[in-house]
C-alpha cells in the first residue's frame, strides 16, 4: 500500500480497531455539540476542525420517521423532510452536496447529526434529502460528498484555511501501555514514523498509536482513505498537538 507523501514512503498500516454499531447512539455516548473527539461504543471519532477541501466517496443511508422530533447532536430536532444529514467528522453546520455516482443527481445538505455508525456507510441523509437524490428505493447508495463550507448570503465560505499544519492518522488504542508501545516500535523500527499520544477518557487512560506525519490536512485525508479502501477500517486524522 503505497502512502501519497512527498518522500514517497511505503508504509503499511496495521489497524486495529472495533465494529461499527447500529444508530442511534446510546444516551451515554452521544455526540457532543462541539469540536471534541467522542467515543461512541468503545470507538473514539475526532471532528475536523475545518471542512475545507474535504472530499469522500463511500455510501450513503438515510434515517426518517423513527427518529423524527428527536435531539439531533447539534441540538435541534431532527426534522425528516429537512434537507440534512448526519456524519462522523465533519464540523456541524457545514453544508457539503452529495451526488449519486450512478445517477449523478445531487443534493445540498447541511450536517446537524453524528453518525451513520454502520459498517461502511460515510453519511446519512434526511428521509426528504434522500427522496430527492433518488435513493429511497435502494436503501443505500455510492456517493460521493463535497464539503461547501458555511451558508454565506447566496453562497457558502469556508472558514479560515486549516490544510497546513501537521496531522497523522490513529492507528490503534490500547489500556496497556506496554502494548502501545511495543506496537508502535514495531511499526517505527519498520517504516520510521510512528508515535504514542496517551490521553484519558472517562476516567480511563488511553494510548493512541498514530502513524505518519504529513504537512497537509488534505494529504492527511487522502492517506486515510487509502488505508480504508486497502481494508484498514476505522483510522482516522487527528492533529498533531
Amino acid at each position: 500500500m503505497k502512502l501519497i507523501t512527498s518522500s514517497s514512503l511505503l508504509v503499511l498500516v496495521l489497524l486495529i480497531s472495533g465494529c461499527a454499531s447500529h444508530r442511534p447512539v446510546t444516551s451515554d455516548s452521544k455526540p457532543p455539540q462541539s469540536s471534541k473527539p467522542y467515543v461512541v461504543n468503545g470507538k473514539r471519532y475526532e471532528p475536523l476542525k475545518s471542512s475545507y477541501n474535504f472530499e469522500q466517496e463511500g455510501m450513503a443511508s438515510s434515517y426518517g420517521r423513527d427518529f423524527h422530533g428527536r435531539k439531533t447532536s447539534s441540538g435541534e430536532p431532527f426534522d425528516m423532510y429537512a434537507m440534512t444529514a448526519a456524519h462522523k467528522t465533519l464540523p456541524l453546520g457545514v453544508y457539503v452536496k452529495v451526488e449519486h455516482k450512478r445517477s449523478g443527481k445531487e443534493v445540498v445538505v447541511r450536517i446537524n447529526d453524528r453518525g451513520p455508525f454502520v459498517g461502511d456507510r460515510i453519511i446519512d441523509l434526511s428521509e426528504g434529502a434522500a427522496s430527492r437524490l433518488g435513493m429511497l428505493q435502494e436503501g443505500v447508495a455510492a456517493v460521493r460528498v463535497s464539503a461547501l463550507g458555511y451558508k454565506a448570503g447566496d453562497g457558502y465560505q469556508q472558514v479560515a484555511s486549516y490544510d497546513k499544519g501537521s496531522y497523522t492518522v490513529q492507528v490503534g488504542a490500547f489500556v496497556e501501555k506496554k502494548n502501545a508501545y511495543r506496537y508502535m516500535e514495531e511499526l517505527k523500527n519498520k517504516y520510521g514514523t510512528a508515535d504514542v499520544q496517551e490521553s484519558w477518557s472517562k476516567n480511563a487512560k488511553y494510548y493512541r498509536v498514530r502513524l505518519g506525519r504529513f504537512d497537509s490536512l488534505k494529504l492527511a485525508q487522502k492517506n486515510k482513505e487509502t488505508f480504508e479502501q486497502n481494508g484498514f477500517k476505522g483510522c482516522f486524522v487527528v492533529a498533531v498537538d
